[in-house]
């Protein structure tokens, strides 16, 4: 009994958190805290780089792709792996993707991957649509309930916003974070420093 009560707990806690991230997903870059014991945070507008020495290790998520396939970010170790939180509905989001297909283009001979989550869409179809109107050739997660952004711990360089960005350096750990929508030069400004990491 203790145990299943317990369970209604953490699936009420979980829902709420995705609830929270609903209410400020896609916002601004101006935007702050949104307050409460939620813990998720709107879109700052910041970029994040973490020095080799102080960095985290990203948690292994894995699922379903958009096209049915299993992959995990384990399966890109020793490569540079940039993780894009993403949905179709999100105005930002839409502004970003042809910045990040470009950077994904230029750079896939230099040893880096690009690796999408795409979530609240419930429907995969204006995902997929959404690859192909912006030249998205990289493969992504569906995570339409945002089940693996929780895999990220609380107080971590976490994805807090819709879009976000991480740059997961050879070693599988963290080496920034960007809560905004990127252009090429910033994306470009926060990789190359980890691209050019002896491993």
């Amino acid at each position: 009994m203790i145990q299943i009560r317990t369970r209604a707990k953490l699936a009420l806690a979980g829902a709420l958190a995705l609830s929270a991230l609903a209410l400020t997903a896609c916002s601004g870059d101006k935007a702050g805290p949104s307050g409460g014991d939620s813990n998720i945070v709107q879109g700052t507008g910041e970029v994040t780089q973490v020095a080799a020495a102080d960095r985290e290790e990203a948690p292994d998520i894995s699922g379903e792709t958009l096209d049915g396939e299993q992959l995990g970010l384990a399966d890109y170790r020793g490569q540079v792996v940039v993780v894009n939180v993403w949905g179709s509905w999100c105005a930002p989001c839409r502004a970003e993707a042809p910045h990040l297909a470009a950077v994904a283009e230029d750079t896939a001979d230099q040893g880096v991957a690009f690796l999408g989550i795409n979530t609240r869409d419930l429907d995969r179809v204006p995902a997929q649509r959404f690859e192909e109107n912006f030249g998205v050739t990289y493969p992504s997660l569906y995570d339409p309930s945002g089940k693996l952004l929780l895999e990220f711990p609380s107080g971590s360089l976490n994805p807090q916003a819709i879009p976000s960005t991480l740059i997961i350096d050879r070693e599988g750990r963290i080496a920034a974070r960007a809560l905004k929508p990127l252009s090429s030069e910033e994306l470009r400004a926060a990789l190359d420093p980890v691209i050019a990491e002896q491993s």
